[in-house]
């Protein structure tokens, strides 16, 4: 059975940092794409970051460029999502996805996906 489970999330201050990270279970994802999204109450999903199967290449929102860091461990099946700087309006629930190409995980079309972590960011 295939799983990504998320962990890391949290209740953190605005200016604070997280780092998110997602174990996959049950596949090898080395030759999958990786990444984030996350959805707040009441509203669309939302891409967040996405990185290429060997994590060379890595791809941000524009909200969060700058501020997120997003790196895999092949080796250990574990992708990391390392989020400084943390604004309010950040919090959610953050998932973690993997799909084959880059592509689909900017336009949310992933194979897999977690069960989420929640992120608060207060004020």
């Amino acid at each position: 059975q295939v799983q990504l489970v998320e962990s890391g999330g949290g209740l953190v201050q605005a200016g604070g940092s997280l780092r998110l990270s997602c174990a996959a279970s049950g596949r090898t994802f080395s030759n999958y794409a990786m990444g984030w999204f996350r959805q707040a109450p009441g509203k669309e999903r939302e891409f967040v970051a996405a990185c290429s199967w060997s994590g060379g290449r890595t791809y941000y929102a524009d909200s969060v460029k700058g501020r997120f860091t997003i790196s895999r461990d092949i080796a250990k099946n574990t992708m990391y999502l390392q989020m400084n700087s943390l604004k309010p309006e950040y919090t959610a629930v953050y998932y973690c996805n993997a799909a084959r190409s880059e592509t689909a995980l900017k336009l949310l079309a992933y194979d897999y996906w977690g069960q989420g972590t929640q992120v608060t960011v207060s004020s």
